[in-house]
């Protein structure tokens, strides 16, 4: 019995000391690791618009809704579709003559109706812009090309971004005068897309019989990862 209970009282101080014991220090060095992947646009939008100034808000409404109904037929006939096309300003302003000693006089109204296009056909934008202009639009926001889905070249960004990550490692285990182990932690710090770029449009009523010169270039996406690398 005597040896019974000393057995059990060895296996119960055992037990107690593997749960008190500190696990080893592993030591190690964390760094954040960035990549980089150009990649082509698939997606532009551009609005244009017309405005138009008449004496009265019926005359500068008709005007403007028949020219405005001119250019979005011109849109779809160069391939745009329904969904591709949507109104995203309207406005009516009075314009207004200001004398000193004297309230303002109304002498007019301005009128503005503005159509977004959201299309994935890179290729068609200048077609697009030109038929516009040929339609008789006579105000624009600009010309931004995009990438549609920020997913495009996932994997090769975060491959550079370990790369990266493990290469600032192994400089600094270097310069410590230790050696690099095994990545025991990874975080995906996500990708960043900047802003599109604005491209603005000069609508000259000579660019008719042509097409819009436009070049949608590249755009960057940059990926992070944060490491912790074993130090040996």
């Amino acid at each position: 019995m005597k040896r019974f209970l000393t057995l059990i009282s060895i296996a119960f101080a055992s037990a107690t000391f593997a749960q008190n014991a500190t696990p080893p220090l592993v030591e190690s060095v964390t760094v954040t690791g960035n990549g980089h992947v150009s990649l082509a646009p698939d997606r532009y939008t551009f609005s244009v618009g017309v405005q138009t100034i008449a004496a009265t808000v019926d005359d500068g409404a008709r005007e403007n809704n028949a020219r405005v109904a001119a250019v979005i037929a011109a849109l779809k006939q160069a391939g745009a579709k329904s969904d591709e096309i949507r109104t995203s300003n309207f406005s009516i302003y009075p314009q207004q003559d200001y004398q000193q000693g004297r309230a303002p006089r109304i002498t007019g109204y301005q009128i503005s109706n503005n159509v977004t296009v959201t299309r994935d056909k890179v290729g068609d934008a200048g077609k697009l812009l030109q038929a516009a202009i040929n339609a008789g639009v006579n105000t624009s926001s600009g010309l931004q090309f995009e990438v549609s889905d920020p997913a495009r070249g996932r994997d090769e960004g975060l491959r550079a971004a370990f790369d990266d990550a493990k290469s600032k490692a192994t400089l600094l285990a270097k310069a410590a005068g230790r050696t690099l182990g095994r990545a025991l932690t990874i975080s995906e710090g996500g990708a960043t897309q900047p802003p599109p770029i604005p491209r603005m449009m000069a609508l000259r009523g000579e660019a008719a019989g042509g097409e819009v010169p436009v070049e949608s270039g590249s755009q960057e996406l940059s990926f992070s990862v944060s490491v912790v690398f074993e130090l040996r």
